[in-house]
């Protein structure tokens, strides 16, 4: 895509959740934020909540989204969001959180991460961060699709953000065996292929549900320091600072990095377009397959945005969720 017809807005890499959400109303709009009870997630819920939505905090633990709950409102001023419970990696609790959604929602946010040291399935028996990262939002917002609809049809749009990573640029998605039963297993290699799918996802999504008014986008915070390092295993770490010490990306506060989240939440600039992959508050410039991270911090791969893999990416997605 030509560089000229990128999408950019007034905010860039040092840009936080607040200076986009300054001067947004989004009273009587519903907001679903899963991960929401740390980092990048609460500060997310935050942001959201600042600006006058309704927000429902999608979590694991419904005691410690309890405490970012009541921090959110302290900070606020406004309603203490709602807590709910939602593990991604159990398809019967994704059906329960789906099924008790019961109003339009306006905004889902697919913020949830997970990284593991080593080899891990879910009850289904697939790669956990896969099933965490991808498979569990797939099936998360399939099952809101409806309320998403009626969200945008009385409000003229509804918007889903999932979240990505320059991981991303490490690998694609491998249809061929997708759960590692195969090839050796490598859990960076696995977590790239999770966010090369979140890209995927928006991409499809986009196409799919476009006619009603739901638009979908990828986004990359950026580095930020947050729970999701606890399980990098020591290779993963030094990968991680040796990344930092070349100068290919610089860490952000957690404000900082739910900026660009808040971007494709309320940016008038993205209204109604989908099937884009942000990065430091502006769609990023799409680089070959064979680009590296050194050489092209802030690109996006064509893998993480070809149509055709998007829809085979989709179509085994359903077939495993549904």
């Amino acid at each position: 895509m030509d560089s000229a017809s990128l999408i950019t807005t007034p905010f860039d890499a040092s840009s936080t959740a607040d200076d986009v959400v300054e001067g947004v109303d989004l009273h009587g709009r519903q907001a679903v934020v899963t991960g929401a009870s740390s980092g990048l997630g609460v500060e997310t819920a935050r942001a959201l909540a600042a600006a006058g939505a309704t927000v429902t905090l999608a979590v694991r633990d419904v005691q410690v989204g309890a405490v970012a709950a009541a921090h959110i409102a302290a900070v606020t001023g406004r309603s203490r969001p709602q807590v709910r419970p939602l593990d991604l990696a159990d398809p019967s609790s994704i059906a329960a959180f789906a099924t008790g959604w019961d109003v339009p929602l306006d905004l889902l946010v697919n913020n949830a991460g997970l990284v593991t040291a080593g080899l891990l399935r879910s009850i289904a028996g697939w790669e956990l961060q896969l099933a965490t990262n991808h498979l569990g939002h797939f099936a998360l917002s399939l099952g809101l699709h409806a309320h998403l609809a009626a969200a945008a049809a009385a409000h003229g749009q509804a918007r889903v953000v999932a979240l990505s990573s320059t991981a991303h640029m490490r690998a694609p998605v491998e249809l061929d065996d997708l759960h590692f039963h195969r090839r050796p297993y490598d859990p960076q290699i696995a977590y790239a292929q999770s966010k090369t799918a979140s890209s995927l996802f928006a991409v499809e999504a986009s196409r799919q549900w476009q006619s009603d008014g739901i638009t979908v986008n990828a986004v990359n915070p950026g580095g930020v320091r947050t729970g999701l390092q606890r399980h990098f295993s020591d290779e993963q770490k030094r990968s991680l600072d040796a990344a930092e010490a070349a100068g290919i990306f610089a860490y952000k506060t957690p404000q900082q990095g739910a900026a660009t989240t808040l971007v494709a939440c309320v940016a008038p600039e993205l209204a109604g377009i989908g099937g884009r992959y942000l990065d430091d508050c502006r769609e990023a410039y799409t680089v070959p397959n064979d680009a590296t991270l050194a050489e092209h911090p802030h690109g996006v791969k064509q893998w993480a945005l070809d149509p055709a893999g998007a829809r085979d990416l989709w179509r085994v997605s359903k077939a495993l969720t549904t």
